[in-house]
């Protein structure tokens, strides 16, 4: 794998991050160590977790991995604000709930910094000065290396951005949203954002749950047990999500791609995502070593133009103004003083 810029900082990190939020639940203790050990095997160094991934379970599980090896060769990143416990207090962004979250976190870790803390989601109730100064307290203290963010709209970004800028605090470097073929929506705003302001995308579900994947042919009513939709308690939410004509498709698409590259479906989707812009290391969700093999084949090549465009016209969203290509032109058009 390619090592490219984690936003402005000078961290380099592998074009596909390995995500563990199946670690501690659907995948052992066992499985999960082989899927570490193969995925820096392959050239891969950024691990993506979170303290709330099978209730901590998955952090503990990459603790004991990392104990064993040259943690300078691991970009660790851990994520806090979703609840941990039953108190008022254990969970969200405040001062008090960052702290405890991030000494736990290093406790199950076994590490004594991380390389990327990202706040998991954005928090109403906490005011910004509050998470971004503790976050820069935490960084200057030597706990945390970098700070990121995901699931936060473009708004909510800029405002912590220029936040920090104003007050000389350590910026954040990242963002982790949605996006693949099948979530497009963050291209309005989230794409051009991070573009302006040299910020790492790090994309999570970039198969969309697997559905990117070329199992659910059938539509994922039929998904067969031992796959994501299929063990899910929430299968008539993703039926609705994915059984209609655009996802059809979309899914037509990625098949038609890969029957003429050589390729699996999923090394095509995810190739896809790798040429778009701003994006840096899309976070790889799996459950077994073949399924890791299978989605580091995505890197090494490339779709032809003709292929890329193929996909993007199956996968394009209906738009209307401000992001259509009327209001578009409107933007980039030539302006001239009288």
């Amino acid at each position: 794998m390619k090592l490219r810029k984690l936003g402005r900082s000078g961290v380099l990190v592998s074009e596909l991050g390995l995500g563990t939020m199946t670690f501690g639940g659907p995948v052992d203790e066992a499985t999960s160590h082989r899927l570490l050990d193969q995925f820096v095997g392959e050239g891969g160094n950024l691990v993506d977790t979170s303290n709330v991934y099978a209730s901590g379970r998955s952090e503990e599980i990459i603790g004991r991995w990392l104990s064993r090896q040259d943690r300078s060769r691991v970009v660790l990143a851990t994520k806090a604000r979703f609840r941990t416990a039953d108190g008022a207090n254990d969970l969200g962004l405040s001062r008090k709930h960052l702290l405890h979250a991030v000494r736990e976190s290093l406790r199950r870790l076994q590490t004594d910094y991380l390389d990327l803390l990202q706040v998991h989601a954005w928090d109403p109730l906490t005011p910004l000065e509050e998470t971004f100064g503790t976050l820069h307290r935490l960084t200057e203290d030597g706990a945390i290396r970098y700070v990121g963010v995901s699931n936060y709209r473009a708004w909510q970004f800029e405002r912590a951005l220029q936040l920090c800028r104003a007050r000389g605090w350590h910026e954040p470097v990242s963002l982790q949203p949605q996006y693949s073929l099948v979530a497009r929506a963050t291209e309005f705003e989230l794409v051009p954002m991070c573009l302006a302001e040299n910020i790492a995308l790090l994309p999570w579900s970039p198969l969309a749950g697997g559905f990117l994947s070329g199992k659910y042919r059938q539509g994922v009513r039929s998904s067969p047990a031992g796959t994501r939709f299929g063990d899910s308690k929430d299968l008539e939410f993703y039926a609705k999500r994915f059984e209609n004509e655009r996802a059809a498709r979309i899914v037509d698409a990625v098949r038609n791609v890969a029957s003429e590259a050589g390729r699996a479906p999923s090394q095509v989707a995810l190739n896809w995502l790798l040429a778009r812009p701003a994006v840096t290391s899309p976070i790889l969700g799996v459950r077994t070593p073949d399924q890791l093999t299978e989605n580091v084949g995505a890197t090494g090549w490339s779709l032809t133009e003709a292929q890329l465009a193929a996909l993007s016209r199956a996968s394009e969203l209906d738009v209307t103004y401000p992001y259509d290509q009327r209001a578009e032109d409107q933007q980039t058009s030539d302006r001239r003083l009288e």
